[in-house]
């Protein structure tokens, strides 16, 4: 008996609502109904070859529904990812499994990006399409492949989907082809009760290919693809679904999208279907099929390791070393000749302009650096002299022009590192970090090395106010599980932060840096990178030190004034560099001591809130720092009227001590 692509699909849906019931939880209708959609991508439109989930040419699939990723599970199991076996389905959300609620990069061979929170699927696949159209332009047609995302209603009314594919199609990514599965549900019902966009006119008003297809007539969906592929604008396709399909009461209704079916729902729709086989039983016919499907790529994936293999070798051992993530050996001697010249200027600096001239130093040394800024170039200082910007249909520069999209920035700057071959560096204000927190906590989820460098980081900006004052953003952010926030006192610590960044392999980083000039804290060139250990002792006490004050950047100063004012005393005291409290957490019991220290007095300095702070001076530590928001002033006033002084940590100090 002949199998047709209604078996292939429909053996996508039985395992999605087998799981879910199953499960007693999930999301049974976006699977059953984007089950056509799934199987005309997998089958016949996708490059890739199951038996190399990690294939650097293979085309994307990026689920930005992640709500549905059992249909993502099941056609992973159906076209032989050795890992994804029955078993694995059947303990669908059970803990220890590869078959999580949401698909986790990583964590899921086959899995290209972590999705589940509406709108960052799409926004990340941006930056996997941009990734592929650069690394192309610089390595030729050895990359070679699409991003393909399967989009929801929810994707697609999240304000960050706006920010993606403006940027997509003003960068004419090409090689971008989102299929929406437009089912017209939501979890309160009908679309219509919330929303009422014109999704072809958006898509074709943001520059790109757009047309609507029976999301049910996978023949048709598949000449929509190849019309996609031939056009030189990112496409989008709607594909008219039923949700849940196949489900005899409950396809078409919100009923069928978060919860499952029920046995007797489940029995109709198996009738309806014409699938008689038993929960989880694929007959081998239809399995051999979608196995073949899963091994078509062979051929291609074999022509493309011919094709690197001929390529020069030292072209190849590069492209081979930007893909494995590993860093170039001038990386390290980069940075220790910018920290002994930085050790010999003592003219003042703002930490901003400090990571300009590291960028500067060792872009040469480290060729998949990218930068780019939410258009604030000239403010954030990411973008190094003569270095040209990446334009519509010109993908040869390192520096990208994101516009003012925070979050699809940070979203793209995780595809990008998601991709391989690059490392992106994007930048903004500080205060906002809060335009683009999902993306960020999304990319510490990942592990993904993205650094953020996001200038103007305190009250230390002055007049523009308390609007663009961050006062809480740091301690927020320092709460996110491995995130790294760097905040650098001088130029010797933004390159030992920047060099600690580009190391950390599997974790994005933020370098919040300062608008107004930092005189220099250590005049001492020292080899290693004190920075990496988290903190530091910078200045030591004459004598046994009676009090202890630790800092990060900008008022480290502050620190070290105190020091010689309270040493004036008769109080030795000795200072603490702190530039990242997350990496100094990490470090072992002993180090940690001995950098905290026995001073009676433990004193810390910092201008913003003061949680996360106890860790180090404890709940009973003298806090010098914000309370509340800032105000509109020049900085000098500010620090002094929100008290962020050297007399005023003395004073606190003295004050502790009798």
């Amino acid at each position: 008996m002949t199998v047709t692509p209604n078996d292939m699909a429909n053996a996508i849906r039985a395992l999605a609502m087998d799981a879910v019931e199953k499960a007693k939880s999930g999301h049974p209708g976006l699977p059953m109904g984007a089950a056509d959609i799934a199987t005309a991508l997998f089958t016949k439109a996708m490059k890739y070859d199951m038996a190399d989930p990690t294939w650097p040419d293979r085309d994307r699939f990026v689920l930005s529904a992640g709500h549905g990723s059992m249909l993502l599970y099941a056609v992973l199991h159906l076209t032989g990812e050795k890992g994804m076996t029955i078993e694995e389905i059947k303990n669908f959300r059970q803990p220890s499994s590869k078959t999580p609620g949401h698909p986790e990069v990583h964590h899921t061979a086959g899995v290209e990006t972590t999705t589940g929170p509406l709108g960052q699927g799409i926004s990340t696949a941006v930056g996997m399409a941009l990734a592929e159209r650069m690394l192309a332009a610089e390595f030729g047609d050895i990359v070679d492949h699409h991003t393909f995302v399967l989009a929801s209603d929810g994707d697609l009314m999240e304000g960050i989907s706006q920010e993606a594919i403006a940027i997509a199609g003003h960068l004419r990514l090409s090689r971008m082809i989102v299929l929406h599965d437009d089912n017209g549900i939501s979890i309160d019902g009908p679309l219509s009760v919330a929303d009422s966009v014109d999704q072809i006119k958006r898509f074709e008003a943001c520059g790109w290919r757009a047309e609507s297809v029976d999301g049910h007539d996978q023949a048709a969906i598949l000449a929509a693809v190849e019309r996609s592929k031939a056009s030189d604008k990112p496409s989008y396709i709607a594909c008219k679904t039923t949700i849940g399909f196949g489900a005899p009461t409950r396809a078409g209704t919100a009923k069928s999208h978060g919860e499952p079916l029920g046995e007797k729902e489940i029995a109709g729709a198996r009738e309806k279907l014409g699938w008689p086989h038993a929960p989880f039983v694929i007959p081998d016919d239809i399995l051999a099929a979608w196995r073949a499907a899963g091994a078509r790529g062979k051929g291609a994936r074999d022509a493309w390791a011919s094709k690197l293999a001929g390529l020069d070798p030292a072209r190849r051992a590069e492209f081979e070393r930007r893909l494995a993530g590993t860093l170039p050996a001038g990386l390290a001697a980069a940075v220790a000749a910018f920290k002994r010249t930085a050790a010999d200027d003592a003219s003042p600096v703002a930490t901003r302009k400090a990571s300009e001239a590291v960028i500067g130093a060792i872009a040469g040394a480290v060729p998949e650096l990218l930068t780019g800024s939410a258009d604030l170039t000239g403010s954030n200082n990411t973008k190094v002299e003569a270095t040209p910007a990446i334009s519509p249909g010109n993908y040869k520069g390192r520096y990208i022009h994101w516009g003012i999209r925070e979050h699809g920035m940070a979203a793209a700057s995780n595809g990008i590192a998601l991709h391989g071959g690059f490392i992106p560096s994007d930048a903004t204000f500080l205060a906002f970090a809060d335009y683009c927190r999902p993306a960020l906590r999304l990319g510490a989820l990942m592990g993904v090395r993205t650094i953020h460098v996001m200038t103007h980081d305190s009250i230390g900006l002055g007049e523009d106010g308390p609007t663009h004052q961050p006062v809480e953003h740091v301690a927020s952010l320092r709460a996110i599980p491995n995130l790294l926030v760097f905040r650098p006192a001088d130029r010797t610590e933004t390159a030992e932060c920047w060099q600690a960044a580009l190391e950390a392999a599997h974790s994005p980083s933020i370098l919040a840096l300062t608008r107004q000039n930092l005189p220099r804290a250590r005049a001492t060139f020292v080899e290693e990178n004190l920075s990496a250990r988290g903190a530091y002792e910078l200045s030591a006490a004459e004598g046994e030190a009676k009090v202890s004050i630790f800092a990060s950047g900008s008022e480290v100063s502050i620190a070290l004034d105190a020091q010689k004012a309270l040493a004036a005393q008769g109080v030795p005291t000795r200072v603490v560099s702190v530039p990242c409290l997350d990496l100094f957490e990490a470090q072992d019991a002993a180090y940690k001591a001995a950098t905290i220290g026995k001073a009676p007095v433990r004193v810390a300095v910092e201008a913003g809130i003061r949680q996360g702070w106890d860790s180090i001076i404890g709940e009973n530590g003298v806090f010098v720092g914000m309370t509340g928001f800032g105000a509109s002033a020049p900085y000098q006033k500010l620090y002094e009227s929100f008290g962020i002084t050297a007399a005023h940590v003395v004073n606190a100090a003295l004050a502790r001590l009798k």
